[in-house]
C-alpha cells in the first residue's frame, strides 16, 4: 500500500495502538509493504490500562477522541473497564487557546467579539472533540453560550478518514474480523455523522426541529439557537442554567420527583424515534442537564438519528416484543428487517435470541436494560451472518444511555413498563400522522385507478380462461440440481437392473453345455458373472466417491 510520508506516520500510529491493546492480528494484515513491528522502532507498550486508552486516543487527535466517545456508549464492542475509562472523553477534553477562539469568531461573524457580545468568558465552560463552549451575553442582555469549532478540524478529520478508509478496506478484504464487522460500512456511517456535526448550521436546525417536536413535554427543554450569531463553525444558543445529572447528590434528589422526570424523558424519546423520525442520538449524562427549575435540558444535538416510517414500525414491534419478553417474536422481526449473508443460520439465531430474552425475563423484566438487550441482539445477529440496519444499533446505544440516566433520576425506573404504558398512545400518534391530506389523496387516487381498471382487467382474465389461454408458470428454486439428482437416481436404477439381468442370465447359462469353458464352467456364463461383479464394484466405488455420507456436507 503506497502512502504519503504524513499518512504513513498516521498509519503506523494506528497500527501501534492496535498492537498495544491486543489486536496484533489486525496489525499483521494492514497492507503495508512490510509488516509493521513497533519493537523494531524501539516502541514499548507503556501503560496498558482503560484510562490510558483515553489518553492515547486524545493524543492522536479529535477524530480518535470522537471514536472514543462513540465507543464509550457501545458495551457490545468493549469490556466494562474500558467503557468507564473512555467516559472522560465525553466532556473532559483539553481546550484550545482563547486567541484562536477569538480569531474564529471574528472570521465567522464578521465583527469583533466586543461588538457582538457585551460579555464573553475567555475560559471555556466545556471542551469536546470538535469544539468548545464559552459563556457570553448578547448586547440585549440575553445570556447565551457560544460553541466554537476547533481550528483546522475539517482538514485533519479528512486526512484521518483517508487513512482509516484504506485500513478498513484492506481489513474487509483480507480478515475474518473485517468480513464480520464490515469496517468500511461502519466507517462511512461514522464519517457522515461527523460531517453533519462539523456543520453547526445543521445543529442549529436540529435544535429548532427537536425543540418544536418536544413542545408538548413541559418538563423537557431544548435551547434555542440565535440565527444571526450562528454559522458553520460558530453556534450561539440559549444558556441553560443547571448541572449535569452525574453531579446530583442523593440529598439533592429529594428536591424533585425523579420518577416523573424520567417517565417524561423516556416517553419523549419514544415519540422522537417512533413518531417524529428524528431523535437526539447522544443522550449521555454529560449532554443531559437538570435545570435550576428542575426540568430536563437536552444539549449537544449535533448527533441525531433518523428513522423512516417503515423502520419506525419495525423498531416499535421489537420494543414491544422485548418489553413482553417474547424472544422468538423479536428474532423474527430482526430477520425480516436485516440483510442475510450466505452463512446466516436462522434456527441458531432464533435459539440464541430466545435464550437471551428468556434469561433476562427470568431475572425480572423490570431489571432488563432495553438498550443493552437491543445491542446484544445486534451482536448475536452479526455473529450469525445477519447485518442489522444501523438504526437498530443507534437506538440500542441511545436507549442504553437513557437507561443510565433513568437509574440516576429514579433507581426503580422500569423502561419496559414505560414502553407498555406508552405503546397505545404511540400507535395512535403514528396512525394520526399517516392520515395526512397528502396520504389521503394518494390513497384515493390509487382506489380510483383500481376501480376504473377493474372491469377491463376482469374481462381479460375471463376471456383468457374461456379461450384456454391461461398459463401457470412455476419457478422452481435450484431446478437444475433437482433434475440432476433425479437423473442420477434413474441411472443408478438402470445400472442395477442391467447387473441383475447379467447375474440371472449367467445362472441360466450355467446349464448350457458348451465347448468354451472357463475354470471348468461354461465360458459365457462366467463372463456374465465377471461382468456383473465388475459392474457392481464400479457402482459401489461411484456411490462412495460422489454421494454424501451421513454427517458430511
Amino acid at each position: 500500500m503506497k502512502l504519503s510520508i504524513k499518512h504513513l506516520k498516521r498509519y503506523k500510529e494506528i497500527a501501534f495502538l492496535l498492537w498495544k491493546y491486543g489486536r496484533s492480528d489486525l496489525v499483521k494484515n494492514m497492507g503495508l509493504d512490510e509488516p509493521y513491528d513497533p519493537e523494531k522502532e524501539g516502541r514499548t507498550l507503556g501503560d496498558v490500562t482503560p484510562d490510558q486508552l483515553a489518553n492515547d486516543l486524545e493524543a492522536m487527535g479529535p477524530t480518535y477522541v470522537k471514536i472514543g466517545q462513540v465507543l464509550a456508549g457501545r458495551p457490545d464492542l468493549l469490556p466494562e473497564p474500558y467503557l468507564k475509562g473512555l467516559e472522560r472523553l465525553q466532556d473532559k477534553v483539553a481546550p484550545f487557546p482563547y486567541e484562536e477562539v477569538e480569531q474564529i469568531v471574528v472570521n465567522e461573524l464578521g465583527v469583533r467579539i466586543s461588538k457582538a457580545f457585551s460579555e464573553f468568558n475567555p475560559v471555556p465552560s466545556a471542551a469536546a472533540s470538535l469544539g468548545q463552549v464559552h459563556a457570553a451575553v448578547l448586547r440585549d442582555g440575553r445570556e447565551v453560550v457560544v460553541k466554537v469549532q476547533r481550528p483546522g478540524i475539517r482538514a485533519q478529520i479528512a486526512d484521518d478518514f483517508e487513512v482509516l478508509g484504506r485500513i478498513a478496506e484492506f481489513l474487509d478484504q483480507h480478515t475474518a474480523a473485517g468480513r464480520r464487522y464490515r469496517f468500511v460500512t461502519v466507517l462511512e456511517e461514522f464519517r457522515l455523522t461527523i460531517q453533519q456535526e462539523l456543520n453547526y448550521e445543521n445543529e442549529a436546525q436540529n435544535l429548532i426541529t427537536i425543540g418544536r417536536n418536544l413542545e408538548e413535554f413541559p418538563l423537557i427543554t431544548v435551547p434555542r439557537p440565535v440565527a444571526d450569531y450562528s454559522t458553520r463553525s460558530v453556534l450561539t444558543m440559549d444558556c441553560v442554567h443547571g448541572r449535569k445529572l452525574t453531579a446530583i447528590s442523593p440529598l439533592a434528589r429529594m428536591d424533585f420527583d425523579g420518577a416523573v422526570l424520567v417517565e417524561e424523558l423516556f416517553k419523549a424519546y419514544l415519540k422522537q424515534v417512533l413518531v417524529d423520525g428524528i431523535f437526539h442520538a447522544d443522550p449521555h449524562p454529560g449532554n443531559v442537564f437538570l435545570t435550576d427549575d428542575n426540568r430536563i435540558a437536552l444539549l449537544d444535538l449535533g448527533m441525531v438519528g433518523h428513522t423512516a416510517p417503515g423502520m419506525q414500525e419495525n423498531l416499535l414491534k421489537i420494543l414491544i416484543a422485548l418489553s413482553e419478553g417474547q424472544g422468538e417474536e423479536a428474532a423474527e422481526i430482526v430477520i425480516g428487517m436485516s440483510e442475510k449473508m450466505p452463512s446466516f443460520d436462522a434456527p441458531e439465531f432464533r435459539r440464541k435470541i430466545s435464550q437471551l430474552i428468556a434469561l433476562r425475563r427470568d431475572q425480572g423484566l423490570e431489571r432488563m436494560k432495553t438498550g443493552q438487550s437491543l445491542l446484544d441482539v445486534s451482536a448475536h445477529a452479526r455473529d450469525n451472518g445477519l447485518f442489522v440496519p444501523s438504526e437498530l444499533t443507534l437506538l440500542g446505544k441511545t436507549l442504553l444511555q437513557l437507561d443510565e440516566i433513568g437509574r440516576i433520576l429514579d433507581p426503580s425506573f422500569d423502561p419496559n413498563a414505560s414502553v407498555r404504558r406508552n405503546v397505545t398512545d404511540l400507535m395512535k400518534r403514528r396512525m394520526k400522522k399517516e392520515l395526512t391530506q397528502g396520504n389521503l389523496f394518494s390513497s384515493l387516487l390509487e382506489l380510483k385507478d383500481f376501480t376504473t381498471q377493474l372491469p377491463r382487467r376482469l374481462n381479460r382474465v375471463l376471456d383468457a380462461v374461456t379461450n384456454a389461454e391461461v398459463e401457470v408458470k412455476v419457478k422452481a428454486v435450484d431446478a437444475k440440481t433437482v433434475l440432476d439428482g433425479m437423473q442420477k437416481i434413474a441411472n443408478r436404477i438402470t445400472t442395477g437392473l442391467v447387473l441383475a439381468a447379467l447375474i440371472v442370465g449367467a445362472a441360466l447359462l450355467m446349464r448350457v453345455e458348451t465347448r468354451f469353458q472357463l475354470f471348468g464352467y461354461p465360458g459365457l456364463a462366467i463372463l456374465c458373472f465377471l461382468g456383473a461383479a465388475g459392474g457392481g464394484l464400479w457402482l459401489l466405488i461411484e456411490i462412495r466417491r460422489h454421494d454424501p455420507r451421513s454427517g458430511e456436507e
